[in-house]
């Protein structure tokens, strides 16, 4: 295969014999990868489509792929700015996989060519650009061509990613329109469980909201109002933070003093339903990343916190410095932890986490069915611990962050069933802001993505939660 000249540049010249009598030269040599990688912004697409890869084939995170141990090696030689484009591209890629999928399949006569190699990620990340962000047309359409090049699978349709590219530019318009978001943006297999759980109206409306780019939220030590007057937000009924601002983070006044720490308006509701009290010895079981165990600390208990993952307790204590806090921190297998009973204990407890897809897009496609059994298992095993753990008359709250009634509601009734010395605890409507919508007839907790709304579609929503608040029998 040849390679196109870059524009402007002359023909090669005609090879010439050396005046030694040596070997013949060349005047154009065929480019590296690494050679066709240095055209600007290519490293940046290729890194978002090989990450793209990651998650959906090999089951990893995207958040493990940006941070940590785990990040990936294409992200190493990028400055800031180039690794915030490669989340931005991998973000609404993940947010709008179904679309783009489909889109891209509207102009593929006879489906995505077998052995292509990279061919479906970097059209996706094409297509998203073209689609979804600010970036025009051209550049994505050359990049993604370019992209194709950088690989030998991909490299024979070139031709076939321009005309692909540039079909879906044309029709833009149309392609949006025709998106609908439980239909083409949810897995077959979650669409169908939320109609059956939920209902159609609400089904779509939880679609709905997972495909608008999430709220940032803030929990704050103390003065909610004066604080959202400084970082430009509003306080919420439930007294989390909403910021309007898209700043970093990092830069935000009140960060770096430990003021307050970003947790999303619903999974700062179960620690405040434990109601902690000063001095009480609470167990936050599954801790990391530690808003939870923050919430208890700022309430005045002791608390033990405990995950098996020495890499988040890591993050954890980073975050405990930071905001000033000290905890008494276990690494332990919650189910093989023992320690004298707690008077509280909050169990967050490992789920698929489908009440996060909003702002984990990429949970959505790397979650499976088949995973849901055996973290119902682990559930209905760490709430039996967790209650042995408990003093009799302690407090449990037991939460998820899931959609799936068999990671709430369903565990919920199965602890009664077997055990006889559990007590629900119902949770009222002014305990959580007013937000009735959000509880159920039994008096649990359940937040959907569409609750807390609000006139500005932006600063409307929050994650899916499940809680349920328990006493054991004196």
């Amino acid at each position: 295969m040849t390679f196109p000249r870059p524009p402007g540049s002359k023909s090669p010249a005609a090879p010439a014999r050396s005046g030694n009598g040596g070997t013949w030269g060349r005047a154009q040599a065929k480019p590296t990868v690494e050679e066709r990688l240095a055209h600007p912004g290519l490293a940046v697409r290729m890194a978002a489509a090989q990450i793209l890869a990651d998650v959906i084939h090999a089951g990893h995170s995207v958040d493990e792929r940006f941070t940590g141990e785990q990040v990936h090696q294409k992200l190493t030689n990028l400055d800031a700015r180039d690794r915030s484009l490669v989340r931005s591209i991998v973000t609404v890629s993940m947010r709008r996989l179904g679309t783009l999928r489909k889109s891209i399949g509207q102009f593929l006569e006879r489906g995505m060519p077998r052995k292509s190699g990279m061919l479906e990620w970097i059209l996706i990340v094409g297509a998203a650009q073209i689609l979804f962000l600010d970036i025009p047309d051209h550049a994505a359409v050359d990049l993604a061509v370019r992209g194709t090049r950088t690989d030998p699978q991909s490299s024979p349709f070139a031709s076939l990613a321009n005309a692909v590219l540039r079909n879906i530019a044309r029709a833009r318009d149309q392609l949006l329109a025709d998106s609908d978001p439980l239909r083409d943006d949810t897995p077959s297999w979650l669409a169908a469980r939320w109609r059956a759980n939920y209902g159609e109206e609400r089904a779509a409306a939880i679609a709905a909201a997972n495909r608008r780019e999430p709220t940032l939220d803030l929990t704050v030590k103390s003065d909610a109002q004066g604080w959202a007057a400084k970082l430009d937000g509003l306080v919420l009924p439930t007294g989390s933070i909403r910021l309007r601002t898209h700043d970093a983070v990092g830069d935000l006044e009140g960060y770096a003093d430990g003021e307050w720490w970003v947790q999303d308006a619903s999974a700062a509701l179960p620690a405040r339903l434990l109601h902690a009290q000063p001095g009480e010895r609470i167990a936050d079981l599954c801790a990391a990343p530690g808003g939870k165990t923050s919430e208890l600390i700022a309430a005045g208990a002791d608390v033990v916190a405990v995950d098996r993952s020495a890499e988040r307790l890591k993050r954890l204590s980073v975050n405990l410095a930071r905001l000033r806090y000290t905890a008494d921190i276990k690494v332990a297998d919650v189910l093989a932890f023992e320690a004298a009973p707690f008077d509280a204990i909050l169990l967050d407890a490992p789920c698929t986490s489908t009440g996060t897809i909003r702002r984990h897009p990429d949970v959505a496609w790397a979650k499976k069915i088949s995973d849901l059994a055996p973290l119902a298992h682990l559930q209905a095993q760490l709430l039996d611990k967790a209650l042995r753990l408990l003093k009799p008359g302690g407090r449990l709250v037991y939460c998820t962050c899931s959609l799936e009634p068999e990671e709430g509601e369903h565990q919920i009734a199965a602890l009664f069933r077997r055990n006889p010395d559990v007590l629900r605890m119902p949770i009222t409507a002014v305990e959580i802001g007013g937000l009735a919508e959000c509880l159920t007839p039994e008096g649990d907790l359940r937040s959907l993505p569409f609750h807390l709304a609000h006139d500005e579609p932006r600063l409307a929503g929050m994650d899916g939660f499940f809680a349920a608040r328990l006493i054991r029998r004196q």
